[in-house]
């Protein structure tokens, strides 16, 4: 053995010794697992309501617009760090986002007939959830397109408290202690939102009465998006999931006196009021379940 290569021996035992030691940290950071439920109403970019129909007029661009608001969220997560993200379509039929463009790193999950509707997916392996394009819930005064689930529900109340779709689905995730670190729409959802869960929002346009919005520029919406969202993530550790109570009392008013009529076939269930109905479920997961049966499934 040449005496150059005895001195290179030393130097190379020495390396191979010291990598483990430099990549374990990097082995070690586990990817986060963040789920986005993504709406359509309250997306930058959208003003009326034949932008979120599939027969409306400019639908096509506010798929485009859809698309985009994700995109710009699944960058920031990864501009973050390593991440696992799960993508659910809640808006409409659910097949809205274009599948194709959406950043290749994320799942995504499309299509309507689902049990758990817009938190379809979510579960307790998730370190975070956002919301994107809310809106406000039924019956709210300057909420753009403000509604709840569909036309057929004028009120719902989860122990007593009324929620949105946005409540109604971060009391979905905070059963599964996830905390909603994120949540976009028009203004007057994210202060009503903002009133019930301690989370961060984005205002992406301001109703005008119920179907005109004032609109901030989609890409101004989608570096605020990013900004927050970074923000979020570095104050992770002291996120909190919303508090839920089980059992959960579920109180739905209907827009027809004959569905409320309808739903007293189900064992469990009490007529408040000829629209109102009433529903004690042993868990949030059999609450959300319920919830969408009685607004989607049963007609009248």
């Amino acid at each position: 053995m040449t005496s150059g290569l005895r001195a290179c021996l030393p130097v190379a035992i020495a390396l191979q010794t010291a990598l483990p030691c430099v990549a374990a940290p990097a082995l070690a950071q586990e990817p986060l697992r963040v789920f986005i439920s993504v709406d359509m109403e309250g997306i930058g970019g959208i003003g009326t309501s034949a932008m979120t129909s599939r027969s409306g007029k400019d639908y096509a661009l506010g798929r485009e617009l859809m698309t985009a608001e994700v995109n710009a969220v699944v960058a920031a997560v990864f501009e973050f760090g390593p991440a696992e993200i799960l993508v659910n379509d809640s808006h409409g039929d659910m097949q809205n986002l274009l599948h194709m463009r959406l950043d290749p790193r994320v799942e995504y999950i499309q299509g309507n007939n689902k049990p758990l509707g817009m938190v379809q997916g979510l579960d307790g392996s998730f370190d975070a959830a956002i919301f994107l394009g809310y809106h406000a819930r039924a019956g709210t005064e300057n909420g753009f397109l403000a509604h709840t689930g569909s036309g057929s529900v004028k009120g719902l109340w989860l122990n007593g408290v009324e929620v949105g779709e946005g409540g109604m689905n971060a009391h979905f995730a905070g059963a599964l202690d996830v905390p909603v670190i994120l949540a976009a729409g028009d203004r007057t959802f994210t202060e009503q939102f903002g009133a019930l869960v301690s989370t961060r929002t984005v205002s992406t346009k301001e109703a005008i009465g119920s179907s005109v919005a004032r609109l901030h520029h989609p890409e101004v919406v989608r570096e605020n998006l990013r900004v927050v969202l970074l923000e979020a993530l570095g104050d992770l550790e002291n996120a909190s999931a919303f508090t839920v109570t089980e059992p959960v009392t579920v109180r739905i008013r209907f827009a027809t006196t004959t569905r409320a009529n309808i739903l007293l076939a189900i064992p469990g269930m009490r007529l408040v009021d000829g629209w109102t109905v009433e529903y004690e479920a042993e868990s949030m997961d059999r609450a959300y379940r319920m919830i969408r049966l009685m607004y989607k499934y049963i007609s009248w």
